[in-house]
């Protein structure tokens, strides 16, 4: 393989900062996806004739695809070559965004959204890689830092962006926009970055282990998602599935810990600190996901506000994590990383705490000052984290221990997503029931005939507010469970060493 020198040679400085730009744009695309769905799904369920909670089935199907490709990154660019996998990849991505805008049934939908998935998984550590590949080290910071800020911005315009198009135009046009920007990435690196190809050799792959972890994860998710509406275990084909989920992961676990090239390298799990580390990552991205999956369907269902507004909600939260991402990154130098992880995730659950006191009559802006403050932690236990689960493996580990924590992290996406509507659908069935037990109706009704109304309007209007407080009690009891989950998060997280101070975090995605 040539030298580093060689490899920066072969791009001018302005051939250099166009490639930088396009594979950031990728990035940011692929995490946007993950996001402008989630307001979108009241407008697609009307749309499709389902259900809100079959709706989710359009976020959950895209991480669980996502989640299980990126394992296959590596051998894919060891195998094809780096650039031409990221092309691949950013051209399989556009059809599916063409294909998901087409959509007329859910089954279709949700067949290109994993679709979507599979295509996406290796964009994002293909963009980092080339990233790396493209600019010496003394500018690699910079451009580490652009592609880190894509990866924060994603989540902040998405549930915007998303909402704005579903107001104004259609929920099809939320993948339809994908298009014009494949179309630039694909032709910009075939342009760009064929100079920078990598080597390619005829690498083993595991298929065995491949096939166990669709397997499994497919049965979990599955189960996950289809549960609530089953009566979970009362149903034979949810207790079939768990016992497939089960026995799958077992034999998933044995086969990797056993194979000489494993699909998912589970030998890191050894190392205390990255277990800990990865235990913390799935919890807290699991609850803070939570908020993003229930406020945006709470808001629109049961408060009357469009998608924009409800994307606004949501996004408040990102956009006081950019601001705070640049204080972070000069603190992790100062300071040991577990306090850093510590201190924000449980400023996290203080402020999941306080959303639990939310009321039916909480106003806009109200709504808006805990989404905003609750942000300023997330890069104060993102980039830490990074530092404390690489720092606790070997050098020769980091990469499939990045690798190992993407993956964990887009999966901890797709089960909170499953959990928590389960939870929140359990919540409103138990509110509901209560506050019937307690409404004294007959004197209710009489007040309300007193002003005009029908015995009919009556029973409607007091069905009506049951049903909007019963809403509301359980997306508080959704934020108080968040708030638990998070403070264990953060005591998990001391169970881990400090970590060495010379971490490379180039192969974290």
């Amino acid at each position: 393989m040539s030298s580093d020198d060689d490899i920066f040679s072969r791009l001018s400085p302005r051939s250099r900062t166009l490639a930088g730009l396009v594979l950031a744009m990728s990035n940011f695309m692929v995490v946007l996806d993950l996001t402008i769905a989630n307001v979108s799904v009241p407008h697609i369920a009307g749309n499709l004739g389902i259900s809100p909670d079959q709706g989710t089935w359009i976020i959950t199907s895209y991480a669980v695809a996502e989640a299980i490709c990126v394992p296959l990154t590596g051998w894919l660019a060891q195998r094809f070559g780096v650039v031409r996998v990221f092309t691949l990849a950013m051209i399989g991505f556009g059809l599916f965004s063409l294909l998901c805008g087409l959509s007329s049934t859910l089954a279709m939908l949700v067949a290109c959204r994993i679709g979507q998935g599979v295509c996406g998984g290796p964009i994002m550590p293909m963009s980092q890689t080339l990233l790396m590949r493209i600019f010496p080290p003394e500018a690699r910071g910079r451009a580490m830092g652009l592609w880190a800020m894509t990866t924060l911005m994603g989540p902040a315009l998405g549930p915007i962006i998303g909402g704005y198009i579903s107001d104004n135009w259609s929920w099809h046009w939320i993948f339809f926009i994908n298009l014009p920007i494949a179309a630039l990435c694909v032709f910009a690196a075939q342009a760009l970055l064929k100079p920078v190809e990598t080597e390619t050799a005829k690498v083993p792959i595991d298929k065995v282990g491949l096939f166990l972890l669709i397997f499994w994860i497919g049965c979990l998710q599955i189960m996950l998602d289809i549960g609530r509406d089953h009566d979970w275990f009362a149903d034979p084909f949810i207790v079939t599935l768990a016992i497939l989920a089960i026995v799958g992961f077992v034999a998933f676990v044995i086969w990797e810990l056993t194979e000489e090239h494993p699909v998912v390298d589970l030998r890191v799990f050894r190392h205390v600190g990255f277990s800990s580390g990865l235990f913390t990552l799935s919890l807290c991205f699991g609850a803070y996901f939570a908020s993003i999956v229930v406020i945006p369907q709470w808001l629109q269902m049961s408060m009357g506000y469009t998608a924009t507004l409800a994307g606004i909600v949501t996004a408040t939260t990102a956009m006081a994590a950019l601001l705070s991402a640049p204080v972070a990154a000069k603190m992790m130098s100062r300071a040991d990383p577990r306090l850093l992880i510590s201190c924000a995730v449980a400023w996290l659950g203080i402020w999941s705490f306080v959303r639990a006191h939310w009321t039916s009559g909480i106003d806009f802006d109200s709504m808006l000052i805990p989404q905003f403050l609750q942000g300023f932690a997330l890069p104060f236990f993102f980039i830490p984290l990074t530092t404390l689960t690489l720092g606790s493996v070997l050098p020769e580990e980091t990469a499939s221990a990045a690798g190992l924590q993407n993956f964990v992290r887009t999966m901890a996406t797709a089960v909170a997503t499953s959990l928590v509507l389960t939870s929140w659908g359990d919540a409103q069935r138990v509110s509901r029931n209560d506050l019937a037990a307690a409404l004294q109706p007959d004197a209710t009704q009489s007040l309300l005939s007193g002003i005009g109304m029908d015995p009919e309007q009556a029973r409607q209007m007091i069905s009506n507010l049951v049903e909007q407080e019963a809403i509301v009690l359980a997306v508080d009891h959704v934020f108080f469970i968040s708030g638990i989950v998070l403070f264990v998060a953060a005591a998990i997280v001391w169970i881990a060493p400090k970590p060495r101070a010379d971490v490379d975090t180039s192969a974290a995605h």
